[in-house]
């Protein structure tokens, strides 16, 4: 057995049936493995997609998924998409072929120092020099990459290790011992201890939900513990979907952008519960102005714990054995006065943002769309001002709600959305995106109708970098500059070349027939909605 023979028989040991990936010399042995496998190639048409198209994959599958590069161009191409997934904790397994051993630094043709350049955007990385070493560092990789806080792991593989016979018998190791790496931590009673009779003395406790409670598949758990006790919830970004949209105890998400009750929540409650989030700027532009109140903050790792906000009892562990342990807890129940007291808060709050009549008001674009989407459909939105109108306006249901929230990588939808239209094919998929997004993957059009994938893209066109062009207006007094996206690329034309049904907005009037258009039948197609440039998010 060769090397890449090995790599291939590891992604089977592990139950991977695609990768998607864009082919180099450096990486042809391993391509050749794939060639007698059952294993699915995913052509992308450029690396970073890779990463995103991976990451779309394992946000929807919950369990890791794989990129494959060649060496030089094509492994730095994908550090973007890893830097992506690192922000946000998405176990990847990103494999990039290398040139041979005995040319590594030489300098030579497509040679590039990939455990190097990616240090800081990965959990780890391996270069393999010996292909026996093969099943321990795929075996190790998976384990890091889906364990504690997750995230991608790098195997830099040299081509002539790809080549080279294994001298031993292939064998994919059941137990691993890797040295300073035990991430299985066991929660600390008195420190649960605490936590309890905190939550037992609060009058207006408030639990507030990031990213990490959906990647520890915890949302069934705190949503019992929410129930049980009475307890109110606001969100980060990425931890929207925790509770549905409508559930009477989501009072909306935080942040500058997020909903103004979710925030006057935070200010009024004498317990904050943090859990699976860090606490960052857009969340809580000043962190300083939480330590009038006490605060648990629990997390899979400790260095998260306290990075932003100083917490009265910190508590690392997993959250679905914390939240079951707390849930069959003694805690006083809660009357309904701090519900009510927030229902009415949510009651008297109203928007006061004016938007364009001129063409499509975009949040009751992302509302109409909302409620014609199917209960379990996905929602992948892109960078810019089109994810705050979504994240602002998107109604979760029970589905899921995909965007980039630590690293905000424009051009991350169309591919993330492809990615996980692999995992559950019968499910309405949605792609939303700014018309600069949009260009910077458009190419990934041709990946999408070579497989058939029935993705629905929703371009929302206003002839600008949006959010640029927002701050620009409101920090440097409307000077704009390098903004202006003009009048091309011609989207209809874009769309008849890769044999996409297109359609066009421009109206509040026409907007329903056309979503109706754009999620009828079988097949992508494409919708541009032309919103006006002077819409800002604030």
């Amino acid at each position: 057995m060769t090397g890449a023979q090995a790599m291939v028989r590891c992604l089977e040991e592990e139950g991977i049936t695609k990768v998607f990936g864009y082919p180099g010399v450096a990486i042809a042995p391993f391509y050749e493995g794939l060639y007698n496998s059952d294993i699915e190639h995913i052509l992308v048409r450029q690396e970073q997609n890779a990463g995103h198209a991976a990451s779309g994959y394992a946000r929807v599958s919950r369990k890791p998924a794989v990129c494959v590069v060649t060496s030089g161009p094509g492994a730095t191409n994908l550090i973007t998409a890893l830097a992506t997934a690192h922000a946000d904790s998405i176990p990847l397994i990103a494999i990039s072929g290398q040139v041979s051993s005995k040319l590594l630094g030489r300098d030579v043709f497509q040679e590039a120092d990939m455990r190097g350049a990616t240090r800081s955007f990965v959990k780890h990385s391996y270069l393999v020099k010996n292909p026996d070493d093969i099943p321990r560092v795929f075996r190790e990789a998976f384990y890091i990459a889906s364990t504690g806080r997750k995230g991608p792991v790098l195997i830099d593989i040299p081509m002539d290790v790809q080549q080279a016979e294994l001298k031993k018998s292939f064998s994919y190791p059941d137990e691993l011992l890797i040295r300073g790496y035990k991430p299985e931590i066991k929660i600390n009673p008195i420190q649960l201890r605490r936590v309890v009779s905190l939550l037992d003395q609060a009058e207006k406790p408030l639990l507030c939900a990031g990213g990490g409670v959906i990647l520890a598949d915890g949302e069934p758990v705190i949503r019992e513990f929410c129930e049980k006790f009475n307890i109110p919830l606001v969100h980060t970004m990425m931890g929207m979907g925790v509770l549905p949209k409508k559930h009477p105890l989501n009072f909306g998400m935080l942040g500058n952008n997020g909903k103004p009750y979710a925030n006057k929540a935070l200010v009024r409650a004498d317990l904050l519960i943090v859990v699976g989030a860090r606490i960052a700027d857009r969340a809580i532009p000043k962190p300083e102005n939480l330590t009038r109140r006490a605060i648990i903050h629990i997390d899979i790792d400790t260095a998260e714990i306290g990075k932003n906000i100083g917490p009265t009892v910190p508590l690392v562990g997993d959250l679905k054995e914390i939240f079951s342990l707390m849930r069959d807890a003694e805690i006083s129940r809660k009357d309904d006065s701090w519900i009510s007291e927030l229902d009415e808060i949510k009651k008297n709050t109203v928007d006061t943002r004016v938007f364009s009549d001129r063409f499509v008001d975009p949040n009751l674009l992302v509302q109409t769309l909302s409620e014609k989407l199917k209960d379990d459909a996905i929602y992948v939105a892109d960078v810019g001002q089109n994810q705050l109108w979504s994240a602002d306006n998107y109604v979760m249901k029970e589905g899921r709600f995909i965007t980039t929230g630590g690293m905000g990588t424009m051009g991350y939808s169309i591919p993330a959305a492809i990615g996980a239209k692999f995992v559950f094919p019968e499910r309405q998929t949605v792609a939303v995106c700014g018309d600069g997004a949009f260009q910077m993957s458009m190419n990934e059009l041709a990946t999408m109708r070579e497989h058939d994938v029935d993705i629905r893209i929703l371009l929302v066109r206003n002839n600008y970098l949006g959010l640029v062009r927002e701050f620009q207006h409101y920090h440097y007094d409307s000077h704009y500059e390098g903004v202006e996206l003009g009048r091309w690329p011609d989207y209809g034309k874009i769309a008849e070349a890769y044999g996409l049904p297109y359609n066009e907005v421009s109206s509040n009037s026409g907007l329903d027939e056309k979503l109706n258009w754009l999620l009828e039948g079988d097949g992508a197609r494409m919708l541009v909605c032309d919103v006006d440039s002077e819409n800002n998010v604030k």
